[in-house]
């Protein structure tokens, strides 16, 4: 049974109610008894939605300030608390909104290199490949550009000198770290703007992305204690164990707290969600020892950013209309290794999950138990990634009349891997957190009460659980998705094998489009064959529409005007929700569960620097796009 709400209060919804659905409020409305008057005393649960950015490079990453990018910490910390500055390329930014919580991720390998290679430092020009990138860099342009790809597919094939890739025990890696720690700290405002320290491990073997974001608990004497972790060797390992490794010893010298982001599985080649151990030879499955580690230290996936969508694909997804959004599938990060169909299981968020129930039944632990964030990967010190503030992922594309139509990459044989059009507007992570603080915000991390947007502050909720079936009748829909079940990030307790019920709820971004539907994704194991399957349901929409008979809710509408560009919100819905429940459910199946909530129509950035910049965009360059939020999944195990 369906119930959904299209921006209707809750007086006016419950004056239509039946004496049956009364009563159940009525129901609700005895379980209060002996709680205090005030319906907000004692309340444990959280009930703040902030936004933020978790992946974020400045000039102090050696591929982004190779390629031209000026600001620094401080310029990127400034421009996310809402101030108007001054991109790389001398153009005015600012925010339509500020975040409430922040983090500079730069690369931790060749960490402080890339000031000495641009400034020319002596050891950088003894240093023939040092010299050359000095060269390059200092030219700026294209040749900057370029030389900033070449450094990155050195780094990826391993070919880059030790002298440019500076690793702890050097001072100027240890100087860099102390910087980002000042600065993190300066910019902190508990209940304001919360900022984090952070970095990013790079692995980057042969060109296939496993790269993850090192996230800290903790407070600047913590943080000073032990220096970031690398990929390289002596010191450092592309080997995801090694990381989890340091994240323990980190935890156990300092007392500390810390986890870890992984992103970008759409260009590991397979690698980032695969069922065997790529660094052992012979590549064994994987073990229980790894399953527990990855599950202990990643409790959150990057979904989407500025190089595409992770969150499902067409082929891996066929019976999803919704499936192909951003979509990045030609090759690894470098472009040195063409992709095949046989990659994708390995490749993105729903497929992970999928991998993970299998991996579960087979060693006892699920080593992808991950919830869902998102974020820029922004390499130009600025999140200005919303279509109509998009600032490209490099400072070669922030706004100019080619930036859309300039070639990313070409494959080894010359080929077009792709062109920058295909850059997404990249997203954000939404935490449910009781305040605005590194502990409240932490915490909400690591407990998976965490959802992606791709750019759009939707506010979002789901539960899973026992609810009644008129609980959107009410507006303390918090109150009945605690007490009923669990959040986002939960695992379902299932009474007497009933099916169970998810509470979902969405409010469109003040600032934006109006709501097409809500959908629950469901992936689960076959209890006969042991299979992986999967199912969309459509459970709340806006507009007068009906099913047809395969089920498929016909499309919204689509009011955008490209030559403006912009949209009416005239379609949709402001605000959707529902109680739904599963139709299909099997006590002895293991299952997953997430809401996916999608924006109607709106245009695309490529619509807006075709406006804004009189750009002649390529045949085929999308120009329209359907925003959307993805929740951390909600599991089921089965009692064994």
């Amino acid at each position: 049974m369906l119930r959904f709400l299209c921006c209707v209060s809750a007086l006016t919804l419950a004056s239509s109610l039946s004496a049956q659905d009364l009563a159940g409020i009525d129901a609700a409305e005895r379980q209060l008894k002996g709680r205090p008057y005030s319906p907000y005393a004692d309340r444990a649960y959280p009930e703040r939605v902030l936004f933020g950015d978790t992946h974020v490079h400045t000039g102090l990453s050696a591929d982004a300030g190779g390629g031209g990018t000026r600001l620094m910490p401080r310029d990127a910390m400034r421009f996310a608390r809402g101030e108007q500055i001054t991109s790389n390329t001398g153009q005015q930014v600012k925010l339509d909104r500020p975040f409430d919580f922040y983090m500079i991720t730069d690369h931790s390998d060749g960490m402080g290199a890339i000031t000495d290679i641009i400034s020319g430092a002596p050891n950088i020009m003894a240093d023939e490949q040092g010299r050359a990138f000095h060269e390059a860099f200092n030219e700026g342009g294209e040749a900057a550009l370029r030389a900033s790809q070449e450094l990155v597919a050195s780094f990826a094939q391993g070919t880059l000198s030790d002298a440019v890739n500076y690793q702890p025990g050097n001072p100027g890696f240890e100087r860099v770290w102390d910087e980002l720690v000042d600065v993190t700290e300066e910019f902190n405002q508990p209940g304001v703007f919360t900022t984090f320290f952070a970095f990013e491990w790079t692995s980057l073997v042969a060109g296939n992305n496993l790269h993850r974001n090192v996230i800290l608990r903790d407070g600047p004497e913590v943080a000073r204690q032990i220096l970031p972790y690398t990929t390289s060797p002596p010191t450092g390992s592309p080997n995801p164990r090694d990381l989890y490794k340091w994240l323990q010893n980190y935890e156990d010298t300092t007392g500390g707290d810390a986890l870890a982001i992984a992103h970008n599985g759409n260009i590991s080649n397979g690698w980032m969600f695969s069922m065997v151990d790529d660094f052992v030879e012979g590549k064994p499955p994987l073990d229980r020892e790894y399953a527990e580690a990855r599950a202990k230290w990643e409790p959150l996936y990057e979904w989407s950013q500025i190089k595409g969508d992770g969150e499902a694909h067409p082929y891996l997804s066929p019976e999803d209309e919704f499936a192909d959004f951003e979509t990045w599938d030609w090759a690894n990060l470098d472009a040195s290794e063409r992709k095949t169909p046989e990659m994708l299981p390995g490749e993105y968020a729903r497929s992970g999950l999928l991998r993970g129930l299998a991996l579960q039944a087979e060693l006892g632990v699920n080593p992808y138990k991950f919830g869902a964030s998102a974020a820029t990967d922004t390499h130009t010190g600025l999140s200005a990634v919303t279509e109509d503030n998009y600032f490209g992922k490099f400072t070669a594309y922030e706004p100019n009349e080619t930036r859309a139509t300039h070639i990313g990459k070409k494959f080894p044989d010359g080929e077009t891997a792709y062109y920058t059009s295909a850059y997404s507007a990249a997203g954000f992570t939404a935490v449910w957190a009781r305040e605005n603080t590194r502990d409240a915000i932490f915490d909400a991390m690591e407990r998976r009460e965490a959802y992606g947007t791709t750019g759009p502050r939707m506010t979002v909720r789901f539960f899973g659980g026992d609810y009644p079936k008129d609980a959107l009748a009410r507006r303390d829909l918090a109150r009945i998705g605690y007490t009923g079940g669990v959040p986002m990030g939960g695992d379902l307790a299932v009474a007497d094998g009933e099916a169970p019920d998810f509470l979902v709820y969405s409010l469109r971004d003040s600032n934006g489009a109006n709501l097409d539907r809500i959908q629950v994704i469901k992936g689960w194991l076959d209890a006969e064959t042991g299979e992986p399957k999967e199912k969309v349901y459509d459970v709340a929409w806006g507009g007068d529409r009906t099913p047809d008979d395969q089920g498929k809710l016909p499309p919204v509408g689509n009011t955008v005007d490209l030559s403006i560009p912009s949209w009416t919100n005239d379609i949709g819905a402001p605000e959707l929700g529902a109680v739904w429940t599963d139709p299909d459910f099997d006590p002895s199946e293991s299952a997953f569960y997430y809401a996916r909530v999608i924006e109607i129509p709106t245009p695309r950035w490529t619509a807006y620097d075709a406006a804004k910049l009189g750009v002649e965009m390529l045949e085929g360059t999308q120009m329209i796009t359907q925003e959307r939020a993805y929740t951390s999944p909600i599991w089921y195990t089965p009692e064994r």
